[in-house]
């Protein structure tokens, strides 16, 4: 019983910043924890980041942890992907996801998914 919507994607050239937020409606959105996951063409979908209900616990892809940093906002049912030293390897379609349990690294976890924002990063 949650919709998400991500927005915040774009054009940026190497080594700049995006933030991506994903608003979240329906009940009980701070008891969910939230994940990042990103789909580049030609590529499975792979885990980004993930952020537990009460924001205690937070976890990174290798790939990206120093340079991505996620947060949330209960008050305003938001969660966000502040993107930092972007390469063009990071090109992808980015989605949000809130699941209940499971492993936080699996798409199979998350019971509900936002649209994808696109996410380019021109050399």
């Amino acid at each position: 019983q949650v919709q998400l919507g991500e927005s915040g994607g774009g054009l940026v050239q190497a080594g700049g910043s995006l933030r991506l937020s994903c608003a979240a409606s329906g009940r009980s959105f701070s008891s969910y924890n939230m994940g990042w996951f990103r789909q580049a063409p030609g590529k499975e979908r792979e885990f980004v980041a993930a952020i537990t209900w009460g924001g205690a616990g937070i976890y990174y892809a290798d790939s990206v942890k120093g340079r991505f940093t996620i947060s949330r906002d209960n008050a305003k049912n938001t969660v966000f992907l502040q993107m930092n030293r972007l390469a063009p390897e990071d090109t992808a379609i980015y989605y949000c996801a809130a699941k209940y349990g499971g492993d936080y690294r699996l798409s199979s976890s998350y019971s509900y998914w936002g649209q994808g924002t696109e996410v380019t990063v021109s050399s």
